[in-house]
């Protein structure tokens, strides 16, 4: 019998019986016992059998681990009489067995014991087909009644102590009768076996062999529990109870049938038995109660947000619509804003309102198709796509899905995610929402789906028409006071552990902060500065043995904000020759941009500066032939293109600046600049200009308008076209800037330009020398710009 021998004790046996037979020259000689527990590592001479075999070593080789490959050859029986442990090996102490023979007058009786044992292995070897037929007359029909006996004995597969029994027999009876228990209870397995395999034989058929492995599992684990279901007797009872469309069922019954007859170990079952799951655990016929309650839906919109009016409004309709029908197929709403004005708090509160599940799902920076369509089975580690789980993780058919950034989605080799979600938002199409790893159709139509985008210039147009554009604007100084307030003031003192009722902060202290402190279009900055204060306020609570009053004073502010980071003067109101200032429309809100112009004496050169695209200079351009073409009706002279040059100069230079409506502020401060007539201060503009002079309508009205009013601009020069967007704006800004409707651009200048002074020639020629001043500094490196506020993202002017 070969054996492997791997532990430490074994080894260290092993070697000082090599060391024994080179002093002695004959062959190595081992003590072969069982251990009474397979479970012991290192067991000691209690754990050990008392009987055992000795074996001479015929051959050893070690292996590349440290074990030992040894060939051994069983020589005799021993009985141990003392085990000795020293020097990490065992020793023993032995008396050798005498070979059992028959006692005088049983020699008969033992020869029919051996035919009987020898007819029994027969039988077994030939139902069990393991052994081989030829080994049968080679144990049976050789050697004494002994070797015959421990020969069939070791080809049986009895359990340890069977065998220790056998070996420790005392008579050749007690040997043969041993042996006749085993064969018998090893036919009956093997007879069992036998039924157990024709039972898997004549369930499968002639098509099912490939899976005769499995059902003979499955026969043996009917012969162990008596009968009782599996795993995917649950799951069938599971799909029974589902409410599932009619192809759905079908395609689940398919594959829970193909699963019964696949192998555990067969990738294909674990594939099956996804599926399975995942269309169990999705709703199929569950829904939550709407509330259909108006006055509660307002409370909730009210308690959570300030203003807003036109999206509660949106909701309220919904809600309506849902009392008097019963049903609000999913409409989607798209809230455009900047960071910071509550469009992603608006989706919980829109869920809380109508009393649904609200799921969130992020889509900033999804490039890959299959995120939203999910991932073919084929492939390894395939799940269902995000809007598959966001149903999952709602557990209803009509939850609130808030498909956050979604201007934000990209797209590369492995598709376009904005496309996909078409067949999401369209209400014609998402009834059958076709998932690539379910391949069902699965009903989104009665999701109330809501997305959320800083600006609609990044989302495709087949995109947008799905949507109702609701536009959130950034918030005026008085929207900030309230919603600071009434919302963030309360929930930093809280978070922070301060007492509310301690602090005093009025309402000049918080105008302080939205001043000297923010300058955003929401309040995601204002809220920082009251964390920030909020933290140092449980500081002073703590250093304070009294239960002291906590009052916040303006000048206050510094210690605990630290430097103002606007100055108050950096508006630049005062009227300038060559300075206009241009209404600019970002994804962080609207900003107001200084656009330069300087002329010098030149070839009629136009620079251009500011890392401007290509929509601004065809925009520059344009300007530029506008002056030339009413060159003698402006006073400029008609051979001003070939003797000056032009450089026009947006700061801020570092952030691209796009869009189609600084025309009128880059003419403008082309004609200040060639005339020398100063430009107000006060006065702000925005609106794409032709080469004849008119002027043309402009996006994102509001969020300029509001800047301008958050800048201190007194006149705002707007195109006649955009005259029906003033009834959206603030009450505020509609009080404090006075709006200019401009169809022509001789209107605009009439209205920016100041009068030229009086000893015009001295003036021009001034003008002239700040301006060639200015073309230098500009060409030096922009260092001394570093208090001017970087405009947050690419501008659409």
């Amino acid at each position: 019998m070969p054996l492997l021998v791997g532990r430490s004790g074994s080894v260290a046996a092993l070697a000082a019986a090599d060391n024994m037979a080179l002093a002695s020259g004959n062959p190595a000689r081992l003590l072969l016992v069982a251990q009474r527990s397979a479970e012991s590592e290192s067991p000691g001479p209690r754990e050990l059998y008392r009987t055992g075999t000795i074996v001479r070593v015929i051959q050893q080789s070690r292996m590349p681990n440290g074990a030992v490959r040894v060939l051994v050859e069983g020589v005799q029986r021993a009985r141990v009489t003392r085990y000795r442990s020293s020097a990490g090996l065992i020793t023993a102490t032995v008396e050798p067995y005498e070979e059992l023979r028959p006692l005088p007058g049983d020699d008969e009786l033992m020869e029919a014991h051996a035919r009987s044992a020898a007819s029994l292995f027969g039988d077994y070897v030939a139902q069990s087909r393991r052994l081989p037929t030829e080994l049968v007359p080679l144990l049976t029909e050789r050697g004494s009644l002994q070797e015959r006996a421990f020969g069939i004995a070791a080809h049986l597969p009895s359990r340890v102590a069977d065998r220790q029994r056998m070996l420790e027999a005392a008579s050749l009876s007690e040997l043969f009768d041993l042996l006749a228990r085993s064969l018998q209870s090893e036919l009956e397995l093997v007879g069992l076996e036998r039924r157990i395999e024709q039972s898997v034989r004549a369930s499968v058929g002639r098509n099912q062999r490939e899976f005769y492995l499995n059902e003979q599992l499955k026969a043996i684990h009917r012969e162990l529990d008596g009968g009782e279901g599996d795993e995917l007797d649950e799951l069938d009872t599971k799909l029974s109870r589902l409410s599932l469309p009619e192809s759905v069922h079908r395609r689940a019954r398919r594959e829970l049938r193909k699963l019964r007859h696949t192998s555990t170990q067969s990738p294909e079952y674990a594939v099956a038995r996804n599926f399975l799951d995942w269309v169990v655990a999705l709703p199929w016929s569950e829904r939550s109660e709407d509330v259909v309650d108006i006055q509660h839906a307002r409370g909730v919109l009210d308690e959570d947000h300030h203003g807003l009016e036109e999206v509660k409004e949106r909701i309220l309709d919904h809600i309506a619509v849902l009392g008097l029908v019963g049903r609000a197929d999913g409409a989607t709403l798209c809230l455009v804003g900047p960071p910071g004005v509550g469009k992603t708090s608006l989706g919980r509160s829109i869920a809380r309102a109508l009393g649904r599940p609200f799921v969130r799902m992020s889509l900033g920076g999804v490039r890959d198709e299959a995120e939203i369509r999910g991932h073919r089975r084929t492939y390894v580690g395939a799940m269902p796509g995000r809007i598959i789980r966001s149903m999952r993780r709602a557990g209803v058919m009509n939850p609130v899905i808030l498909l956050d950034e979604v201007d934000k989605l990209g797209s590369d080799w492995r598709g376009d995610p904005s496309s996909a979600l078409l067949e999401v938002l369209d209400p014609e199409q998402n009834r059958a929402f076709s998932d690539h790893y379910l391949e069902v159709d699965y009903d989104l139509s009665q999701v109330m789906f809501i997305t959320t985008a800083n600006s609609l210039a990044k989302i495709p147009d087949p995109l947008r028409d799905r949507m109702e554009i609701i536009r959130l604007a950034g918030y005026v100084e008085q929207e900030k006071l309230a919603i600071g307030n009434s919302y963030l003031l309360p929930r930093q003192l809280e978070r922070h552990g301060v007492d509310a009722s301690r602090v005093t902060l009025g309402n000049e202290v918080l105008s302080a902060i939205i001043r000297g402190w923010t300058r955003e279009a929401g309040v995601r900055d204002l809220e920082r500065r009251l964390a920030r204060i909020s933290r140092k306020l449980a500081r002073r609570v703590l250093e304070l043995a009294e239960q002291a009053s906590l009052t916040v004073a303006e000048s206050d502010l510094p210690a605990l904000l630290g430097p103002s980071p606007f100055s108050p003067d950096d508006t630049h109101l005062e009227d300038r020759v060559g300075v206009a200032s241009g209404l600019a429309y970002t994804s962080a809100g609207g900003e107001v941009l200084e656009i330069e112009v300087s002329a010098v004496p030149g070839r009629g050169r136009l620079q251009l500066t500011g890392t401007l695209g290509e929509v601004m200079k065809e925009s520059a351009n344009a300007a530029l032939s506008y002056a030339r073409s009413r060159a003698e009706h402006l006073s400029l002279g008609t051979e001003f293109h070939r003797n000056q040059d032009l450089h026009l100069h947006i700061p801020a230079g570092a952030t691209p600046k796009d869009g189609p409506s600084a025309g009128i502020a880059i003419c403008t401060a082309i004609v200040s600049a060639l005339t020398g007539r100063a430009v107000r201060g006060d006065v702000a503009m925005t609106g794409e200009l032709t080469l004849r002079g008119r002027v043309l309508g402009v996006g994102g009205l509001r969020e300029k308008l509001v800047a301008a009013h958050r800048q201190g601009m007194k006149h705002v020069a707007i195109p006649r076209m955009n005259e029906r967007d003033l009834e959206k704006l603030p009450a505020e800004v509609r009080e404090g800037v006075t709006f200019h409707l401009m169809d022509t651009m001789d209107e605009v200048l009439a209205l920016a330009l100041l009068d030229p002074a009086p000893d015009d020639d001295a003036r021009r020629a001034l003008t002239e020398s700040d301006s060639a001043a200015a073309v230098a500094d500009d060409e030096k490196p922009h260092s001394h710009r570093a208090n001017e506020v970087p405009v947050a993202a690419r501008p659409i002017l």
